[in-house]
């Protein structure tokens, strides 16, 4: 097809054509809404680094969970906030622990809306990192057990599928037999399978408190300059009983969400995380960029790139748009 016989401005005339012929589509219920619990009644702290958000106490997070159920927003994840920390993370898998109680208040108050729930040991250490500590390295195989308690007590508190964002080696099968074999095997799993050691992770980090007391995370979280190695995550991950493959950070790699996409038979979700958030967020608060629009291009080009669903801060703002 060469010009003048073929004319692709044909059918960019006008906003019907436009729509007729648009490849790809974003729609709320891509969206899973990312929030932050933490104990006490009547509390919304401000989060500096992600403006809009908040660290909100049971109540209060009852009520987002409920404006984000109006705009048709089909899921949440919730990540807490312990009141003390210790070298086990023993609040993360603790019957009263933060996220319990928040699973529970949800399900109490608000109906047909997807309660998911992070699993993971460094909001809740003292070291700040995502596994068992033995010496100044993180133990792989120890943390195991620690990962399947915490998302069988979530579990037990009401939520409809964990999501392990460790990246410790074995964990989702040491977690779906866990669940399996406490007659949970309905309860799907949706594996962090390639998150990467990014440096967009900032503002989570405050708003999470879990950034780490010593060293990184790169013995665990995926090198950002390796793509074929997050295939053999993802195929492991699959073997392993996961549900839901993640991608974790999205707009950086928009070429890992493809290629999974194309190498898993999986739903695929991805991460717009807090770092692409707030990034957008202070562009738009300078008036360099026209932040609604990018917001939503951003969204749509995670979405282009083959994602079914995604996590993000902008869950409920381009609910709005979406539905206007």
């Amino acid at each position: 097809m060469i010009f003048p016989d073929y004319r692709p401005r044909r059918l960019r005339q006008n906003s019907c054509f436009r729509r007729m012929i648009r490849e790809t589509k974003l729609s709320v219920d891509d969206f899973i809404l990312p929030l932050f619990a933490v104990n006490g009644k009547g509390i919304k702290n401000p989060i500096p680094s992600m403006p809009g958000h908040y660290q909100l106490s049971c109540d209060n997070l009852v009520k987002v969970v409920k404006e984000a159920k109006n705009l048709g927003i089909p899921g949440v994840i919730l990540f807490g906030l312990p009141d003390k920390k210790d070298p086990l993370g023993t609040q993360a898998y603790a019957k009263n622990g933060v996220v319990q109680k928040a699973v529970k208040a949800v399900k109490d108050k608000v109906s047909d809306i997807m309660v998911i729930t992070d699993v993971c040991l460094c909001q809740y250490t003292d070291h700040g990192h995502c596994g068992f500590v033995n010496k100044n390295k993180i133990d792989n195989d120890a943390t195991l057990d620690l990962l399947a308690k915490t998302a069988l007590s979530h579990v037990n508190a009401g939520s409809d599928m964990v999501a392990p964002s460790d990246m410790m080696d074995g964990r989702v099968a040491e977690i779906r037999q866990s669940l399996d074999e406490n007659g949970f095997s309905d309860t799907p799993v949706m594996a962090y399978s390639a998150k990467y050691c990014s440096a967009y992770y900032g503002p989570f980090r405050e708003a999470a408190d879990s950034a780490p007391v010593f060293g990184d995370r790169r013995t665990y979280q995926m090198d950002p300059a390796n793509a074929v190695e997050a295939i053999r995550e993802a195929s492991m991950d699959v073997e392993e009983g996961a549900d839901i493959i993640m991608v974790k950070p999205a707009l950086s790699y928009l070429d890992i969400i493809c290629r999974i996409r194309e190498e898993i038979d999986l739903p695929v979700a991805a991460y717009n995380v807090s770092g692409e958030y707030s990034m957008i967020k202070a562009a738009g608060k300078m008036g360099w960029i026209d932040e609604e629009q990018v917001m939503m291009e951003t969204l749509l080009s995670i979405k282009r790139a083959g994602a079914d669903m995604i996590l993000t801060y902008f869950a409920k703002e381009a609910a709005t748009v979406l539905n206007r």
